[in-house]
């Protein structure tokens, strides 16, 4: 959320920022939110001036009763009670005020960083650089529920009839490998400094419009019926929201979090083929990281965190690479993002596995976490990456580890995870 100072002062610069965001029809607001300020401020200065006449007024009432002015006195007193009726639709006004201009102010998109490329969705982010060598090999890559149904390590059909559509049984191997890379980017975090972290799975509205958009809430957010509660769709919320209303103090920052939670979306819409097995999910976990600290330092952890993303999908041998988002593919509460993505051999390209964003001061301004620093108090800066993200991230593992007799290696800095073993061999061919 913008400074409403920020607006007033920087109009066009607020309107060209909602142009590059291709988000036109909220041009009008800018305008509508820049007049409601202007009679805000109009409305407390009189409500201001009242209050300081009626202190004054009602000191010379005093007065004038003790002098014998009674009737000086019961006009004063009129005047009085009008001014308190004139103060309590001012402080009506404000309230209605104050409430339009929030909800504006969380509508108009965050000022991007000048080096966003200028695009309309995800088909125009720019690829910044590649690691590792992507592989196709001479043998055929089966879909990854086929490699998965290999070593019994799936059911859909179960989970169907228990949830529905969007859920999974993992099994065996499968199951055990996916807790393996969960508990490895853990450690790997761990040993990067980062403070662990289970947080809670549900949050407060308060938390959900402080994190996010009303766009992104509305497409990912499970409501909890009768509760002022929603599902998590990452701990980066709840990890955020711990330190709601909170003045931390300077010295205290960085705060590196790294949590393990349960993500619940609803994933809104149709998707293909290559969305379907445990792509495209209501239900998965997933290893996140979150930084909060001084402006000044936002940009230095947002190089190191996504850093951190692509040493260790690479440690687990599978090629990646970083795309730039384009500004139309920003949430709205985004200065800039990136996403890492993993190479498919099978598809013969590469497919997200996670993102790194820089959110500047928007989500504290939100939720109002503060800093006091030697010169006074300023807003937090907050950022999120995901570490790792099964058992989407399985099927960049499983690809890209797979031989040809069907069987799938297990990197080096699983094999502690996995009981020792070095490959997991299949019941039957996929």
């Amino acid at each position: 959320m913008l400074d409403i100072k920020f607006v007033r002062e920087n109009p066009e610069i607020v309107k060209q920022n909602i142009r590059n965001k291709f988000q036109d029809h909220k041009l009008p607001l800018v305008d509508e939110v820049i007049a409601l300020d202007e009679e805000n401020r109009k409305a407390i200065g009189e409500a201001n001036e009242l209050r300081a006449n009626r202190n004054k007024i009602s000191s010379q009432i005093g007065k004038l009763m003790r002098e014998g002015k009674k009737e000086e006195a019961l006009q004063l007193k009129e005047q009085v009670t009008k001014d308190s009726n004139r103060l309590a639709e001012l402080e009506e006004k404000e309230g209605e005020y104050a409430e339009r201009i929030k909800q504006i102010m969380m509508t108009i998109p965050n000022i991007i960083d000048p080096s966003v490329p200028i695009g309309k969705d995800d088909s125009e982010n720019v690829e910044i650089e590649r690691f590792g060598e992507p592989a196709v090999p001479d043998f055929e890559v089966p879909y990854h529920t086929q490699i998965m149904e290999s070593f019994d390590g799936i059911d859909l059909d179960a989970a169907g009839r228990v949830a529905g559509n969007g859920f999974y049984y993992l099994m065996g191997d499968i199951a055990r490998l996916h807790s393996a890379v969960i508990s490895y980017a853990r450690d790997f975090m761990i040993n990067k400094g980062f403070t662990y972290c289970v947080p809670p799975f549900m949050i407060r509205s308060s938390v959900v419009t402080g994190v996010m958009s009303f766009e992104e809430m509305d497409a990912m957010m499970y409501k909890i019926e009768g509760e002022d509660l929603y599902l998590i769709g990452t701990s980066e919320h709840s990890m955020i929201g711990k330190f709601i209303g909170q003045l931390l103090q300077e010295e205290e920052l960085p705060k590196t979090l790294t949590s393990y939670s349960p993500c619940f979306r609803k994933e809104k819409g149709a998707h293909g083929i290559e969305e379907r097995g445990v792509y495209r999910i209501h239900q998965f976990e997933k290893q996140e990281m979150i930084v909060v600290c001084r402006p000044e330092e936002s940009w230095d952890w947002y190089n190191k965190m996504w850093a951190y993303t692509v040493e260790l999908f690479r440690s687990m041998d599978i090629p990646v690479r970083t795309l730039e988002c384009c500004s139309g593919d920003l949430a709205d509460l985004k200065v800039k993002s990136c996403d890492v993505e993993a190479w498919s051999p099978r598809q013969k390209k590469y497919f997200e596995v996670g993102s790194c964003s820089n959110l500047g001061d928007a989500q504290a301004r939100r939720l109002g976490i503060r800093v006091q620093g030697e010169n006074g108090k300023y807003f937090a800066h907050t950022l999120n990456n995901t570490v790792c993200a099964p058992p989407r991230m399985l099927i960049a593992f499983l690809e890209n580890n797979l031989q040809a007799d069907g069987s799938v290696r297990i990197p080096e800095v699983l094999r502690p995870y996995m009981g020792g073993k070095e490959a997991l061999i299949p019941t039957h061919k996929a």
